[in-house]
Order: structure tokens, then C-alpha cells, then sequence
């Protein structure tokens, strides 16, 4: 199987034509796009291989299309824009962005110039040097809010690393360095952004995931589009990943499971009962055990026939769909608009 892999991230690997792709996702950024291009600009200045900047606008309401067009034509940059139909999420833009992506490495960054691009030619090369499939940026002076932001993050970080087994300081953090080859096998989905390290160790040991620490500002244009709020919604997603992580391929264990616990339970309480009626001559009838040990019962032979029909369908969708979570609206370069 490794060697399969292997295989496949050779053959894609020669036939990119960037070294590396870098993905922003911008939603409502019109003040800080333009900075965010020159910044890019003035930090990949002395990297020398080939590199393109992918800009996905995730269904902005106010200028930020227009502004990022006004790069298009800029000398020494080669930028594409994929504009959204409309405002998918994080998630989806930065799928949107990989899937476009050309470049033998992928990086991905906000949009709001808090993570600094300067980080990324020197991410590259410790990606290189320790020959990671991941490496994953680590805001450890973050320049955000104690209790609102960090304080949730920490906390969040900390179970994440727990319950998937892939323990870094900072999963929040949008700074990362990919290679093509394995990303692409990753379809992220919902608000799993996120979780990405968590998938890609479903794909390559955790042992080729790294971190690195990296500068981190504070916002300067705009409002933050997440609030304490984005707290509760991790706790879901985060149960979400670990039942995808342990039971995507075998659904029907994890329901399984839990109706033979029910149905052994439901089985002793009705022994115990058939014991208690025609062995010790006491009345039954009106006993709330005997309705616990029923429901326990029903909703045993529930959970397994619920496991069935998932192992069914998960199967059955996992091999058929291929539809993308986002849809394209125009995708532009310097050369011509589609």
C-alpha cells in the first residue's frame, strides 16, 4: 500500500509545473487584500524556484474581488482568483484553492495578515530538511484576545491532540506547509479545516506531521469572523472527526457496539426477571425493570440493524461521489478570465 502511494505522489510530483502554491481564503477583506499581496510579493522575492498565489474569494459582499484584481496584471506574480459562487465557508475555499493548486508544494495562510508570509520560504525548507508531508505553523506569541480566543484554543488544541493521537500546540492555525501529493488525497468537508492534520495522519504516519513556530500579528483591517461561539462548534466537529478517524471504514462497529453493550444489559435484566417470575413465584407486571429491559432490547436490535444500513450506505456513497462542496463561479489569471 505504501508503495502504491509512493507511486502516485511521484508521478503527480513530476508533472507540476510550480514548486510551490500558496492558498488564501478572503471573505470580506477589501482592506486587506492589496497589503496582502505585497507582503506575499516582498516575502517570496528571493525564493527561487517557481511559485503561484491562489487567491479564493469566498463570495465576498464588498470589494474584495475587485481589489485582488487589480494584481492580476502585476510583473513577477503569477495569480489566479477563483471566485465562489457564494460564501461556502473556510473549509470549502481552501478546498476550492487545493484542488486548483499546481505546485508540487502547497501552502496555506489567512487572509487578514495576522499569519506573515515571511514565514513561508524558511516552512519549505524545514519541510524539506525533515522531510515531512505536513508542517503545521505554531502561533506561540499569538496576538490575539486571553479569554475569548485563547483560552478556547488552548483547551481545544489540547483535546483534539488527545482523542486523534496527533498532538501539536496549534491546530488553529491556517500557516501550513503541504505537498501536493498527499493533500489532494484529503477531501475536507463541513468545518474541518481545522482537523487537517488529524486527516492527513489517516493518510501518512504522524511521524512525517511537524510543527514550527511562526510570527503572528495582530488584525489590523476588518472584524474577526469567529467568536466564542466557534467554541461549541469545535466540540461537534471534534466528535464528527473521531468517529470518522475510527470507524469511517466500519461504521456499523461503532453502532454495533453500542447495541450489543444494550443488548447484553437488556438480556440480564430479563433473565433475571424470568427468574424472579417463574423460579421465586413474584409478580412481574408492574415492575419498571421489565419496561428498562424491553426498551434495552428494541433499541439493541435498532442500533445494529442502524449499523447494517450505515456500513451499506457509507460504502455505497464513499466509492460514488465526487462532487466538490464548493462551486465556481469565474476563475481568473493575467492572461484571460474563465
Amino acid at each position: 500500500m505504501q508503495t502504491t502511494v509512493d507511486s502516485v505522489a511521484e508521478a503527480i510530483d513530476l508533472a507540476l509545473p510550480f514548486e510551490l502554491s500558496l492558498v488564501v481564503p478572503i471573505f470580506n477583506e477589501e482592506e486587506s487584500v492589496g497589503p496582502l499581496v505585497d507582503r506575499i510579493c516582498s516575502a517570496m522575492v528571493n525564493f527561487t524556484a517557481r511559485w503561484e498565489l491562489i487567491l479564493v474569494d469566498d463570495g465576498s459582499t464588498d470589494a474584495t474581488l475587485a481589489n485582488a484584481r487589480q494584481h492580476l496584471d502585476r510583473d513577477g506574480l503569477t495569480l489566479k482568483i477563483v471566485a465562489l459562487q457564494r460564501n461556502f465557508g473556510q473549509t470549502a475555499a481552501m478546498q476550492a484553492g487545493i484542488d486548483t493548486a499546481a505546485g508540487r508544494l502547497i501552502a496555506t495562510m489567512d487572509g487578514d495578515l495576522q499569519n506573515d508570509p515571511k514565514d513561508i520560504p524558511a516552512m519549505v525548507r524545514e519541510l524539506e530538511r525533515r522531510e515531512l508531508d505536513l508542517l503545521v505553523g505554531w502561533r506561540k506569541n499569538r496576538q490575539d484576545g486571553l479569554l475569548l480566543r485563547k483560552i478556547p484554543s488552548w483547551c481545544a488544541n489540547y483535546l483534539i491532540g488527545r482523542i486523534t493521537g496527533v498532538k501539536l500546540h496549534d491546530y488553529g492555525c491556517s500557516l501550513k506547509i503541504y505537498r501536493a501529493s498527499i493533500i489532494k488525497q484529503v477531501k475536507l468537508m463541513g468545518e474541518m479545516h481545522r482537523f487537517i492534520p488529524a486527516w492527513v495522519a489517516g493518510v501518512v504516519p504522524s511521524s512525517r506531521i511537524g510543527e514550527m513556530v511562526v510570527t503572528h500579528h495582530a488584525r489590523e483591517h476588518g472584524q474577526s469572523k469567529y467568536g466564542i461561539s466557534r467554541t461549541f462548534r469545535v466540540i461537534l466537529d471534534l466528535l464528527s472527526v473521531m468517529f470518522f478517524m475510527r470507524y469511517k471504514a466500519r461504521p456499523g462497529h461503532f453502532f454495533g457496539s453500542l447495541g450489543l453493550g444494550l443488548g447484553g444489559i437488556a438480556v440480564l435484566i430479563l433473565l433475571y426477571l424470568f427468574f424472579d417470575k417463574f423460579i421465586m413465584g413474584n409478580d412481574i407486571g408492574t415492575r419498571p425493570m421489565l419496561m428498562v429491559g424491553i426498551v434495552f432490547l428494541l433499541s439493541s436490535v435498532q442500533l445494529i440493524t442502524t449499523g447494517i444500513l450505515s456500513e451499506m450506505i457509507a460504502r455505497t456513497y464513499y466509492r460514488d461521489d465526487a462532487s466538490p462542496n464548493y462551486i465556481v463561479r469565474q476563475i481568473l489569471d493575467g492572461n484571460e478570465n474563465a
